[in-house]
């Protein structure tokens, strides 16, 4: 959420934006809190979450700061559910970015009215950038000629969701962790079913998994990047439109 936050808070007096964890980290499924984290948290007036349960790594640290501002960017989102747990990766559907952004604006005027009205106009500025990105992705992308994808782990589903597109299976089922035997034969069963046979990485994780499965089908690889790491400053802030754009030029090369 650092790089909607930063887009919010622009040049607004008084207002610092510190990404706790860092840009290297990559998804937070298994983030462990650090000592600096903690202090990080001692002096924040609100903590930006993606919420959807990204974030269980927080739970213990909350009941011991019970006072901190929580703004919670997927608050009323309709969430993906997935082997009965709640999909958190909700900004990768441009539709569900947009109203994150709305999310966190009002959530921070509530917070800080003082600023309300810089919040207000930092945020439909970047709604605008926003919402040309998803004309433009849809554009392109919803005329595709073949829907079903091979992703690398459970990040894509909200992405696939909004272009249509159809996950037959992903290659890590869970992150940094690889496939059993039985796992690769199936998805090596499921790509070699296919008219266009692609797989697809991200930059965050080892390929070995897809380039054992690349060697058995003759699929081509290709990277797409859910837009978790990246440099924690300002030129980060056009991260997101740029990221998501080379998704799209990524998948439509893929999928012709």
């Amino acid at each position: 959420m650092y790089i909607a936050t930063i887009n919010i808070t622009q040049g607004i007096d008084g207002v610092t934006v510190t990404n706790m964890t860092k840009p290297q980290t990559g998804c937070l499924h298994d983030y462990q809190l650090t000592i600096e984290d903690m202090k990080t948290l001692e002096t924040a007036d609100a903590f930006v979450v993606n919420g959807a349960g990204m974030e269980s790594f927080l739970d213990k640290a909350m009941q011991q700061k019970k006072n901190l501002r929580i703004i919670d960017a997927s608050k009323g989102i309709e969430l993906l559910q997935e082997d009965g747990e709640e999909n958190p990766h909700v900004w990768l559907s441009v539709t569900a970015a947009i109203e994150q952004v709305k999310n966190i604006t009002a959530q921070l005027q509530a917070a800080d009215p003082k600023h309300a009205d810089a919040y207000e106009a930092n945020s439909k500025a970047y709604l605008e950038k926003l919402e040309a990105l998803k004309q433009e992705m849809h554009a392109t992308l919803d005329g595709v000629p073949h829907k079903d994808i091979v992703t690398f782990h459970e990040a894509f589903p909200y992405f696939a969701k909004e272009f249509g597109l159809n996950i037959i299976s992903v290659i890590e089922r869970e992150p940094g962790t690889e496939p059993t035997p039985t796992e690769l034969e199936q998805t090596i069963a499921q790509v070699n079913a296919l008219p266009v046979k692609v797989l697809f990485t991200e930059p965050q994780y080892s390929p070995s998994a897809a380039e054992t499965i690349a060697r058995e089908t003759g699929a081509k690889i290709y990277t797409l990047d859910p837009v978790v790491t990246g440099e924690a400053n300002e030129s980060a802030r056009d991260a997101y439109l740029t990221t998501m754009r080379e998704n799209m030029r990524t998948l439509k090369t893929a999928l012709q």
